[in-house]
């Protein structure tokens, strides 16, 4: 069998959005799933080694240096697979840049995916965390997806309710992390679009434009630009923390003592927005050496240049006592902490 080529102690720096200067032990591309092969023989051959398998490197925050082997997964495909009188059935590989791919969709003249305009990552990593944004929840347009559980090599497909999608949670994240390697995703999208633009900002960039999904693309992206930054230019991970989710007693008891405080109900909870609370907290634009809040938008944690994953996470700990302080109400951080 023909071995995968290993790299020794290997900088992950640019290839994590924050851009912490960490290093693997061991680091390998996977381009084929037939290389699954070489790194289970390595896993056999050094047990007690942990496996991170790496998308986009944007829904983590290394803290320390990885003791194991990253495998960077670069498996490539789009494509057609079916049609029927509502739906259109494409199928995306966990490689491909999940931006890239939703253009594609586009151009192909396919609806659905343009409110998760220039989200960053790779499409093997939006189920794990079940991205969303200005309405819509990648769950919306889900029809399945192949994985492998690396350990024994067996290839599943995962219907939607096997994955059991929640607010940026899933099966894979929650029940059994680490296990299974997402290869390829299917999405069920409409011939008939329903467009979702009743979303704070959206609807003023699109008054008085024709919608489609090139337009309502293109004003997600200019609302995203301006609102968060570049990971080119300054490191982030997007939005840090998720927006908790309260009782509508609690709600109620924010409201009477902070009565612009924003909410929407989900069932029989109330979700609140984790960047108002930061902001009231005056963190917006706060730094603690090269650690800090983005100056435009309190929910985006960034890395001014030389910061380390822990004094990120050490930065963000101090935010969510600082809001558990002032409203009584629990912070958790959207990407995966890595290492430590």
């Amino acid at each position: 069998m023909h071995r995968m080529k290993m790299y020794e102690h290997y900088s992950l720096k640019a290839l994590n959005t924050f851009g912490v200067a960490v290093q693997a032990r061991y680091f390998c591309s996977l381009r084929t799933l037939g290389g699954l092969k070489s790194v289970m023989l390595w896993r056999r051959e050094h047990p007690e080694l942990p496996v991170l398998f790496l998308g986009g490197g944007s829904n983590m925050l290394f803290i320390a240096d990885f003791p194991g082997l990253v495998v960077q997964v670069g498996l490539e495909e789009r494509r057609l697979l079916a049609e029927d009188k509502d739906f259109v059935y494409v199928r995306a590989g966990a490689g491909e840049n999940w931006h890239e791919f939703v253009r594609w969709t586009i151009a192909q003249g396919y609806a659905g995916l343009e409110n998760l305009s220039l989200i960053p990552g790779t499409v093997g990593a939006a189920p794990l965390q079940n991205i969303g944004a200005y309405g819509v929840e990648l769950k919306d347009h889900f029809y399945e997806l192949d994985a492998l559980d690396w350990r024994t090599a067996e290839l599943r497909k995962f219907s939607l309710e096997d994955c059991a999608f929640a607010y940026r949670d899933s099966h894979f994240k929650s029940v059994e992390p680490g296990r299974w390697l997402i290869a390829a995703v299917t999405f069920r999208l409409p011939k008939q679009a329903s467009w979702k633009t009743n979303y704070a900002g959206v609807s003023e960039q699109l008054a008085g434009k024709t919608l489609d999904a090139r337009t309502i693309s293109a004003a997600i992206i200019s609302l995203r630009q301006s609102k968060l930054p570049d990971p080119a230019v300054i490191g982030n991970a997007g939005s840090f923390f998720k927006n908790p989710l309260v009782s509508a007693a609690k709600f109620a008891a924010l409201k009477a003592n902070y009565p612009n405080c924003p909410g929407w109900v989900q069932g029989d909870q109330v979700k609140l927005s984790a960047g108002w609370l930061i902001d009231q907290g005056g963190w917006k634009g706060k730094r603690v050496g090269d650690a800090g809040t983005y100056e435009q938008h309190a929910l985006v944690l960034v890395n001014h240049g030389q910061a380390s994953g822990a004094e990120i996470w050490q930065f963000a700990q101090r935010i969510m006592a600082a809001v558990q302080e002032q409203f009584g109400v629990s912070l958790e951080p959207e990407p995966n902490l890595i290492g430590g």
